[in-house]
């Protein structure tokens, strides 16, 4: 390896250094841009700089693999194709379809239309053009509100998320802090180029440099410079594990928004032996134990609950 290329192997890693680079930087961009443009997978969201379809993208994948968002995707768009229609939705429907689509957290749909509303009634239906400005929006942080800046309007700055961490600590040695990260992130990052830039680096972590990598099956154009290329050590940064969803209350959730979604109101009781085989009015999966799970519903603005009523009434909002 010619010394222009010559990593600093010898503070790999080290917390208290500045994150370690490679001096052609260049030659970094220029490869992981040529690779992407290449060959990589195909996504919808990636063919269109609509950031209305881009922030639908965006909240779905969360947590959700790409392969199950697609067909959701679509088929969301095709109910509600513009922001404004999102806007103008029963919201009971939008948690209906996205708990029938099982794509995670309900609030999650709630706040997509209401992030929908403040567009339309805010900015007169354009959405704003910044990572700053996307985060006015309702439920957008600043992760997501970094992709739609960068996916839609090319003005984000670098993204960092799981496999970018990856992909930087094995290849540069940059150590496992998030400011180090950012750092290196932002650095590489060629000036205006956020849209191709994001996608390339975040395609290389999940294709090439993934759990188990792929170096040279898929042709990773940083082997050149990469350190655990190099050494074989292909350590990377913990990844937090998601808890178990069978069985769990996220689970038990999606059940009511979906069984609610069928009727105009539901008794407790009703409630609890359409969701729960096992349900028991006094038992440990009784009462008590459905009614914490709508009053995490009502405080996230998805479940009324009717408590004046003999028995207790449960439906969604609409």
């Amino acid at each position: 390896m010619d010394s222009e290329g010559e990593l600093a192997r010898s503070d790999r890693g080290d917390p208290g250094d500045d994150p370690p680079l490679p001096n052609d930087t260049t030659a970094i961009r220029n490869g992981l841009i040529e690779w992407y443009r290449q060959d990589h997978r195909e996504f919808p969201w990636r063919r269109t700089e609509d950031a209305y379809e881009i922030l639908v993208s965006e909240v779905m994948s969360q947590q959700t693999q790409l392969d199950r968002v697609v067909p959701a995707w679509r088929d969301f768009l095709a109910e509600w194709p513009t922001v404004e229609d999102l806007a103008d939705a029963d919201q009971s429907d939008v948690v209906t379809f996205w708990s029938d689509h099982s794509l995670g957290y309900n609030n999650r749909a709630r706040y997509l239309q209401e992030a929908a509303q403040q567009v339309v009634s805010e900015y007169d239906g354009e959405f704003p053009r910044t990572p700053e400005r996307l985060q006015e929006l309702m439920g957008v942080g600043p992760y997501t509100a970094n992709a739609v800046a960068s996916f839609a309007f090319n003005t984000g700055d670098a993204v960092v998320e799981t496999n970018v961490k990856r992909v930087l600590h094995r290849a540069f040695g940059v150590p496992d802090r998030d400011d180090a990260f950012e750092t290196t992130a932002q650095t590489l990052m060629p000036d205006g180029d956020s849209r191709v830039w994001n996608n390339a680096i975040m395609e290389l972590g999940a294709v090439a440099c993934g759990t188990t990598p792929r170096c040279d099956e898929e042709g990773c154009p940083w082997r050149e410079w990469c350190g655990a290329y190099e050494t074989g050590d292909f350590t990377a940064p913990d990844v937090p594990t998601q808890p178990t969803f069978e069985g769990s209350r996220r689970q038990f959730r999606g059940r009511i928004v979906r069984t609610l979604g069928e009727y105009d109101a539901l008794e407790i009781d009703d409630l609890g032996h359409r969701i729960r085989v096992d349900y028991t009015p006094e038992g440990e999966y009784g009462r008590e134990w459905l009614a914490g799970l709508l009053a995490d519903l009502a405080e996230d603005g998805i479940v009324e609950i009717d408590e004046e009523s003999d028995p207790v009434v449960a439906r969604l909002r609409g």
